[in-house]
C-alpha cells in the first residue's frame, strides 16, 4: 500500500472528469484522476462518439436522396462500422492518457472507493492498493450505468445495452429494442438502416418529457425507416435459444436475433465508498449549484451521477464550474469572483439543450409547454411548419418539420423551443442562447435571419407571436 497526496482528486476519467480535473489544474492545483477503464469514459467508446459516427452515414445518405438530382448510393456497413472503429480509437485510451499527462493530470489505474474524508483508496487490476489524500476536494465523476429491468428472464438472455449496441462488430438480421428514450430511438434508426429488422417496444410513447409532438414524429420517421414501432407495449418474458431470442409482449411474441434494453440508467455510486460519507450507495448524489455535496466543505459530485441534466455537455459545462470553483476556494477566494463569473450551475434547471440524431433529428432547448404551465408560467405556444420555410425547402424536397416556441407571456422571453426536421441540431444554439440569456422577443426581432436558410423559422415564429399579439 502506497500513499500520495493531492490538492485534488477525482474519481472517474470521462469527459466530466477530465474537465474538472483540467480546470482545476488550470487553476494552480495539482490532481490526480482515478479511472478503472478507459481513460475518456462512456462517451468516447460506448455512447456519444460512436452513436452518432453510426447515425451519421445514415443521414448523410438520406440527405442526398432527398434531393432530386442525385441518384444512387447505398450504405457500406463494413466501412460504417471502420469509420465508427476509428471514433473510439479502436477502443484504445492510450491518446486520451498522453493528454491527462500533456495536461499536467496524474492518471491512476484501478477502481477508486472514497474510505475517509478527503480520501480515496484505489485498488488496481492486480490488487494492490495505493492511498490518495486530497488537500482540498474529491470531485465524483463517475456517471452512470444501464438499468436492466426485471423481466423475467431477461438478464438470463444476455441482453444487449447501449455498450454492446454501439461497438457491435457485426449487424444482427433483426433486433428488439425494449425502451422508448433517446437511446432506444437513436440505434434503432441506425440499425434498421444498416439491414436489421427493428422492432420497437415501448411501454408508453416514444421521447417521453419532450413534446408530444417530437414523439409522434419520431415514431413516423421510425416506421417510414422499416421499424415495426409499438407503442404501449409492455415486454414481460425473454427467452433465448440457439436461434435468438423470443419476447413476450403485452401485444404478442416478437422473435429477434437480439435484444437491445434501452429502458434507462442509474448512477454509478454502487461501490464508490459512497456510505463512507453518508451518501446512499446507488443512488444520485445531491449537490448545490457550485456541484458541492451539502454538509461537506470537500465533495463534489459532477456529471451524471448527481442527476441533474444526464448529457455530455452539460456534464463538462458543470465540471468547468466545479473545477474553477474548486481552485477558487482552495486559494481562498470569493466563488464569484471566479474566471467564468458565479461559478454556479444554472442552467441545468431550466436551459438544457438536447439533440436526438434520428430520422428526423430533433433538438429541443428549455421547458416544454407542459413543464412550463407545471412551474406556474403564463405561457402562449407558437408552432411553426418548418417545411413552409424557404430554406427547409431548399434544404431537402418534400421537407417535413415543426418548430415551436414557448414563452412566458407576462414577460416576453422565450422558455423553451423544439425543433423537428432533418438538419435542425444546427438551430439550437440560437435558441439556447435566446432562452439562457432570457432574450425579451422585442430585441429578437432585431436578430435578423439569413436567407434563403432553415434558420428563417425565427422570423416566422416571431410574426405569428406578433399577429396573435395584436
Amino acid at each position: 500500500m502506497t500513499a500520495d497526496e493531492y490538492d485534488l482528486i477525482v474519481i472517474g476519467a470521462g469527459p466530466v472528469g477530465e474537465n474538472v480535473a483540467d480546470r482545476a489544474v488550470q487553476g494552480g492545483l495539482t490532481v490526480v484522476i482515478v479511472e478503472s477503464e478507459l481513460v475518456g469514459g462512456e462517451c468516447s467508446y460506448w455512447a456519444c462518439m460512436p452513436s452518432k459516427a453510426l447515425l451519421r452515414p445514415v443521414q448523410a445518405l438520406h440527405a442526398a436522396h432527398r434531393v432530386q438530382g442525385v441518384t444512387g448510393g447505398s450504405l457500406d456497413v463494413p466501412a460504417v462500422l471502420a469509420r465508427r472503429d476509428s471514433f473510439t480509437s479502436e477502443w484504445s485510451d492510450a491518446g486520451q492518457a498522453d493528454w491527462l499527462r500533456s495536461a499536467g493530470i496524474d492518471l491512476a489505474r484501478g477502481h477508486g472507493r472514497i474510505t475517509g474524508a478527503r480520501e480515496v483508496t484505489v485498488t488496481d487490476a492486480d490488487g494492490a492498493g495505493r492511498v490518495l489524500t486530497a488537500r482540498h476536494a474529491v470531485a465524483i465523476a463517475t456517471g452512470t450505468e444501464a438499468v436492466i429491468p426485471p423481466i423475467d428472464g431477461l438478464v438470463d438472455a444476455a441482453p444487449w445495452t447501449s455498450r454492446e449496441a454501439t461497438s457491435a462488430q457485426e449487424i444482427p438480421s433483426s433486433l428488439a429494442v425494449i425502451g422508448g428514450g433517446v437511446v432506444a430511438v437513436e440505434m434503432a434508426a441506425a440499425f434498421a438502416s444498416l439491414g436489421s429488422r427493428v422492432t420497437v417496444l415501448a411501454r408508453s410513447g416514444l421521447l417521453g418529457g419532450m413534446e408530444e409532438f417530437a414523439g409522434g414524429m419520431a415514431a413516423e420517421g421510425l416506421r417510414s425507416a422499416g421499424v415495426d414501432v409499438r407503442l404501449n407495449t409492455e415486454a414481460t418474458q425473454v427467452e433465448r435459444d440457439a436461434s435468438g431470442v423470443t419476447l413476450t409482449t403485452s401485444g404478442g411474441e416478437v422473435s429477434a436475433v437480439e435484444v437491445l434494453v434501452a429502458t434507462g440508467r442509474r448512477p454509478r455510486t454502487t461501490d464508490i465508498g459512497a456510505d463512507a460519507v453518508g451518501l446512499e450507495p446507488g443512488a444520485s448524489i445531491d449537490v448545490d449549484d457550485s456541484l458541492r455535496v451539502p454538509g461537506t466543505e470537500w465533495l463534489y459530485a459532477v456529471g451524471d451521477v448527481n442527476g441533474r441534466a444526464p448529457l455530455t455537455h452539460q456534464g463538462k459545462y458543470q465540471a468547468r464550474a466545479a473545477g474553477d470553483v474548486i481552485a477558487s476556494r482552495a486559494a481562498g477566494g470569493d466563488i464569484d469572483d471566479a474566471r467564468w463569473g458565479r461559478h454556479a450551475a444554472t442552467a441545468d434547471h431550466s436551459a438544457v439543450p438536447q439533440v436526438v440524431f434520428a430520422e428526423p433529428e430533433i433538438a429541443t432547448v428549455g421547458l416544454t409547454e407542459k413543464a412550463a404551465r407545471e412551474a406556474g408560467h403564463e405561457v402562449r405556444v407558437i408552432d411553426q411548419d418548418l417545411g413552409a420555410i424557404a430554406g427547409a425547402s431548399l434544404y431537402a424536397d418534400g421537407y417535413a418539420g415543426r418548430a415551436r416556441i414557448v414563452v412566458d407571456a407576462e414577460r416576453d422571453v422565450v422558455l423553451g423551443a423544439t425543433f423537428v426536421g432533418p438538419g435542425v441540431a444546427e438551430l439550437l444554439q440560437a435558441a439556447t442562447i435566446a432562452v439562457v440569456g432570457e432574450v425579451p422577443i422585442a430585441r429578437l426581432w432585431h436578430a435578423v435571419p439569413a436567407y434563403p436558410t432553415i434558420s428563417e423559422v425565427w422570423l416566422r415564429l416571431l410574426e405569428q407571436y406578433g399577429r396573435e399579439s395584436a
